[in-house]
């Protein structure tokens, strides 16, 4: 059995505490309300939401640098490592996939000797939070049960290329901000009490239902992900500020789909909040090709 590290990045929305039960790297985006800087997870969320809520300006955060990779693959090198696996938020909206490939080039130039001995695996998920962070725990869990790197990637992939996340806001100033809706669609949601509910996958960024009110929101969440959802894929519901909606939403797909969702209890955390804002409610799973 090969000796696997797995490192990701803190928009996967794990939590601190399952990175270390899983032996997971969970490597923490640089953060920035107004003058106050920090790392993702530094600050316990219902603060963060509290604190970006009141906040005049919007949070803004950094990418991962070489540096910093070339310094991990340098690190889990020398402790014997075969197959480290670096799972990156979405490669369209942050340049921390592209840094980690090129950090992982610069590695095996200086050791070319390494080659042979080790397999440094970057990989897209093509998406945000826990539609990532929670492939990522399973692929923890299958190499402690003795799977092999291979078939772990394949599962990743496998996912990553099938999975669609659906996020709804109630509120539209982060969304805004961060060009998930236009700026002239957000005004006229508001004018008009319009909630939308948006598809992030890859490149792709798409308003695709408008239920009118907030009562709406959620059962309308719920009709898109029983539209769309694979047969018997599990799915996560995401939470934010509210978990009352977490709640009402993982109730009503059980309802219809007959089966809970996984477990994990996943909330957006800094990064994530950055760009959607912490009042939103999302679901994510493999879905219909």
């Amino acid at each position: 059995m090969s000796k696997i590290k797995f490192i990701t990045d803190s928009a996967s929305d794990i939590t601190k505490e399952d990175a270390e039960r899983l032996g997971i790297d969970l490597r923490c985006f640089p953060i920035t309300v107004g003058e106050k800087s920090f790392c993702d997870g530094d600050i316990p969320k219902a603060e963060y939401y509290e604190l970006i809520d009141n906040s005049p300006v919007l949070p803004v955060h950094s990418q991962l640098t070489v540096f910093e990779f070339e310094e991990l693959y340098e690190k889990y090198a020398g402790e014997g490592y075969e197959d480290i696996f670096f799972i990156s938020i979405n490669a369209a909206g942050s340049a921390t996939y592209q840094n980690a490939c090129l950090a992982r080039d610069n590695f095996f130039s200086e050791h070319p000797d390494k080659k042979d001995s080790l397999r440094i695996r970057v990989l897209d998920s093509q998406s945000y939070s826990a539609t990532y962070g929670y492939p990522v725990m399973k692929a923890a869990e299958m190499a402690c049960e003795g799977t092999s790197a291979d078939e772990i990637e394949k599962y990743l992939a496998d996912w990553f290329d099938a999975s669609e996340v659906y996020l709804a806001a109630y509120t539209l100033r982060f969304v805004k901000k961060s060009g998930r809706i236009s700026a002239a669609a957000a005004f006229a949601g508001e004018l008009l009490g319009l909630k939308p509910v948006i598809l992030l996958k890859g490149e792709e960024t798409k308003v695709v239902a408008k239920p009118r009110g907030a009562q709406n929101l959620i059962p309308k969440l719920a009709d898109v992900t029983c539209e769309r959802i694979a047969e018997g894929s599990p799915y996560i519901v995401i939470g934010g500020k509210n978990m009352d909606h977490t709640k009402e939403l993982s109730e009503l797909l059980t309802q219809r789909l007959g089966y809970p969702p996984v477990d994990t209890v996943f909330r957006v955390g800094g990064a994530i909040a950055a760009n959607s804002g912490p009042d939103i409610i999302a679901a994510a799973f493999k879905a219909k090709k």
